[in-house]
């Protein structure tokens, strides 16, 4: 399926600020509060949502997913949102993917961000109507109150995510904050497909998986926050038996967090590196690592679906294209 683009964003377009996964409760109301702000200074007009203004909840959910899936249609039929982008993440957008009005995506494009529990929103918008889908930071993670990592670094991606919002940016190297890492050398260009691991996997076991040929020459960007190092190896299996790394062109790897090395019996660590390219199992493919995205922020924005080259030897991405229309 070719990628949709989703409309530029102009001056003065309104941003909605949505709680289509984890909730807006009393304590990050300050957080809240920065968000506005944030995307005001970025030139927008912001609408904070009904269940984000609500603060409730639904076990570790804003709500139901019949009332999720509703808020997020009515702001994606809603001819004056010009994008959305979540408060927080969590664990619950897979249980409503079956809900979501596609038609309404394909009527009327526009930009989603946020990275986490978005991502089963992302590929499966991705997957049904092509929308390139932006992997970025959560409405807080646009402020300068939410990483540690100081201003200008906030500046900088906040900046370039306006920039590619509003079709201002197109071509662009993505700026390195920490330092990346070759685990494999070699380079490639392909689109980029991808987002937190275990969503991809909860969205390929479902009927809102991935076209087999979307991976063709695909640069496979993916992270991963909090879960045993066992589990990661194995669902990156699952997609080696899916055939992912026999079409892909590069993978890109981000920060995971929480994702502890393990002793072996003979005294020696194996970590993400070491089962990354385990599962390959020789496969020549570039692997660039330790790239800015993920659950330490701030995040470099990864646009699903937008043509980007990768050089893992000289440690490098860059995004080939603009990932609006």
């Amino acid at each position: 399926m070719e990628p949709l683009r989703p409309k530029r964003l102009h001056p003065g377009d309104t941003v909605a600020i949505a709680a289509p996964s984890g909730p807006v409760l009393p304590d990050p109301r300050k957080s809240l509060d920065a968000s506005v702000a944030a995307l005001e200074g970025m030139g927008f007009d912001v609408r904070v949502s009904d269940l984000a203004k609500a603060g409730g909840h639904h076990f570790w959910r804003s709500a139901p997913p019949e009332a999720q899936a509703a808020e997020l249609n009515t702001l994606l039929a809603d001819p004056d949102v010009r994008a959305i982008i979540p408060f927080d993440g969590g664990n619950a957008t897979s249980a409503y993917l079956d809900r979501i009005d596609y038609d309404a995506i394909r009527r009327d494009p526009k930009p989603l961000l946020g990275f986490s529990d978005i991502t089963a929103l992302h590929l499966a918008f991705h997957s049904q109507t092509g929308l390139v889908g932006m992997h970025a930071d959560f409405a807080p993670g646009l402020s300068a109150h939410f990483w540690d990592a100081g201003p200008e670094r906030h500046a900088v991606v906040r900046d370039l995510v306006r920039g590619l919002l509003t079709g201002e940016i197109d071509e662009v190297a993505l700026p390195a904050h920490n330092t990346w890492e070759t685990w494999k050398p070699g380079s490639a260009t392909g689109r980029l497909v991808g987002g937190l691991l275990d969503r991809l996997i909860n969205v390929q076991a479902s009927p809102y998986a991935l076209a087999p040929e979307t991976w063709d020459g695909a640069v496979f960007f993916w992270e991963d926050v909090g879960r045993n190092l066992g589990h990661v190896w194995n669902q990156l299996h699952v997609l080696r038996m899916q055939g992912v790394f026999d079409r892909i062109g590069a993978m890109v790897v981000g920060i995971p967090i929480g994702i502890s090395d393990r002793d072996l019996p003979d005294g020696t660590l194996v970590g993400v590196k070491e089962i990354v390219l385990d599962v390959l199992e020789g496969r020549d493919l570039p692997v660039l690592a330790g790239v800015d995205f993920g659950h330490t922020g701030p995040n470099l924005p990864m646009p699903i679906g937008t043509l980007a080259a990768v050089d893992a030897t000289a440690r490098e991405l860059r995004l080939l294209e603009s990932p609006v229309a």
